[in-house]
């Protein structure tokens, strides 16, 4: 029983610190947040953090992963289209956690990087979940029946995560517009 109970408490603070974490990487950057700040804010010391997570990379990792399960909860359920354009749109709001992204991102081609499981996992999902509203879509004649949707989904993939490294550099950029004339291309 002492068990069950000692492993909620860990559960419980390793969602404090993942939300902690979220807030000051989103806001100060993936470079201006420190670990040592991260841990401040929940009460740890650095070592203690990294006990949660193994390891930084593996903390920042999880920050990915919590960001993804924010966003479903917060843009449930609008259609495939209209969720991508709104956490993009949200994107802006959390430059941080924009360059941990594309970041891990570009790591994870390291075939040993702790974020490549995270990353082909998350193609993976992401990819099946815009296939199925792709095909429902070209069904219902809203999509070009001519357009190869496999095709389509990677095109549309690269193009989300250039516009994010884009973006970095450019701040002016709309992302979340070039999106919507993506998918305009898209229609009959």
């Amino acid at each position: 029983m002492a068990k069950r109970g000692a492993y909620a408490k860990g559960v419980v603070k390793r969602e404090e610190i993942l939300e902690a974490a979220l807030e000051i990487i989103g806001q100060r950057g993936y470079r201006s947040a420190s670990v040592r700040e991260i841990a401040d804010a929940v009460g740890l010391s650095p070592a203690g953090l990294l006990h949660y997570f193994g390891s930084k990379e593996q903390l920042f990792v999880e920050i990915l992963r919590a960001r993804d399960e924010h966003d479903s909860r917060q843009f449930p359920d609008a259609g495939f289209e209209e969720s991508l354009v709104e956490i993009i749109r949200h994107n802006a709001q959390v430059p941080g956690l924009v360059e941990l992204y594309t970041r891990l991102a570009a790591e994870a081609g390291d075939t040993e990087h702790p974020a490549r499981a995270f990353f082909l996992d998350r193609t993976a999902t992401v990819h099946a979940a815009a296939r199925e509203a792709f095909l429902a879509e070209q069904r219902a004649g809203r999509i070009r029946a001519d357009l190869d949707p496999e095709w389509i989904i990677r095109a549309g993939h690269a193009l989300a995560d250039g516009l994010q490294n884009a973006w970095i550099l450019d701040p002016s950029i709309d992302m979340a517009a070039d999106i919507e004339r993506f998918f305009t291309l898209l229609r009959p």
